[in-house]
């Protein structure tokens, strides 16, 4: 009977938790970031939404099924941030720098394959500019 009670709970507590995206170290320049992958569409339109904090060195990776001018908003994002948008080649494209609640776009100048949002700053701090080289992509999966 106790068995069976533990096995009902640990399915119940199971249901509701959501496996992070997988995580993945980069290189930007000579700078590391770990970066979560976005890959799915769902895990693209959730981003970093309701996140009160991040790492200093963290990020999220989101990886588009098209090389084309994608674009960011800040809708239920709640701490600032700055997205580096990138091409196929790895090569930054642009840098923005997002409000919190935001829902201005922010886009890509060109077609881009991802967007690498960050902590507000970071690229800033760091000097990383337009035409930075992300190293690491070759490891990324394939967007679904």
């Amino acid at each position: 009977m106790i068995r069976r009670l533990f096995c009902l709970l640990w399915i119940a507590l199971s249901a509701g938790t959501q496996a992070a995206p997988p995580a993945v170290d980069l290189a930007v320049g000579m700078y590391r970031v770990k970066v979560e992958v976005a890959r799915t569409q769902s895990a693209r339109m959730t981003g970093l939404m309701h996140r009160t904090e991040m790492p200093a060195d963290a990020g999220m990776l989101f990886v588009f099924p098209q090389v084309q001018t994608h674009c960011m908003w800040m809708r239920n994002t709640l701490i600032p941030l700055s997205v580096a948008f990138i091409d196929a080649q790895g090569v930054v494209i642009n840098i923005a720098d997002m409000t919190p609640h935001d829902e201005t776009s922010h886009c890509a100048t060109r077609p881009a394959r991802y967007a690498l949002e960050t902590n507000a700053g970071w690229f800033a701090s760091r000097k990383l500019t337009a035409g930075a080289k992300v190293a690491g992509l070759e490891r990324i999966p394939a967007p679904e």
